[in-house]
């Protein structure tokens, strides 16, 4: 297993952190400003590019991918998952140009089907055994913790904004 394929979860997350903290501070940004940039940059890199990328995986090299995860190879539903993947990664992209309840649905659904595959993933360890590195790995606590903390965060700046917008 090479280094990408133990920070793959991690990475598209991480290098939205670094891109946000670079606006911040190009930008000055404070507050409730600098966590909506934050927020974004999550949305667009951590949740859109990330699925782009790996629903082209799963379509361009979709027996590499099922091996990673510890599916066999040769699956029509590969080739749906890698669609819903890279749709969705386009809506994430979106959201630099679009927001409010963009980004609320764009978290919904991306945070569901992220959370649904985390239980997903858990299943396949305890019932099956499967500690393949892209079921058992790092990606099954990022599948359940990432959409939670992007959830979070988005449910605070929500609440603070309405606080702001009725004072």
């Amino acid at each position: 297993m090479n280094f990408l394929e133990i920070i793959w979860s991690v990475f598209f997350p991480l290098i939205a952190t670094i891109i946000a903290l670079i606006h911040i501070m190009w930008k000055k940004f404070k507050g409730l400003h600098a966590l909506e940039t934050f927020i974004m940059w999550q949305l667009a890199i951590g949740f859109g590019l990330s699925l782009l990328f790996g629903g082209m995986g799963h379509l361009i090299l979709p027996d590499k991918i099922a091996e990673s995860i510890g599916w066999p190879s040769g699956s029509p539903f590969q080739r749906e998952v890698g669609m819903w993947d890279a749709a969705i990664g386009i809506v994430g992209l979106l959201c630099l140009k679009i927001k409010n309840d963009f980004w609320t649905a764009m978290i919904a659904g991306t945070g569901l089907f992220y959370f649904g595959a985390g239980i997903g993933h858990i299943w396949e360890l305890v019932v099956h055994g499967n500690n393949s590195p892209n079921n058992a790995g790092i990606v099954m606590y990022v599948d359940l913790l990432y959409p939670v903390l992007i959830s979070a965060l988005f449910i605070y700046y929500r609440v603070k904004l309405t606080k702001i917008s009725y004072s």
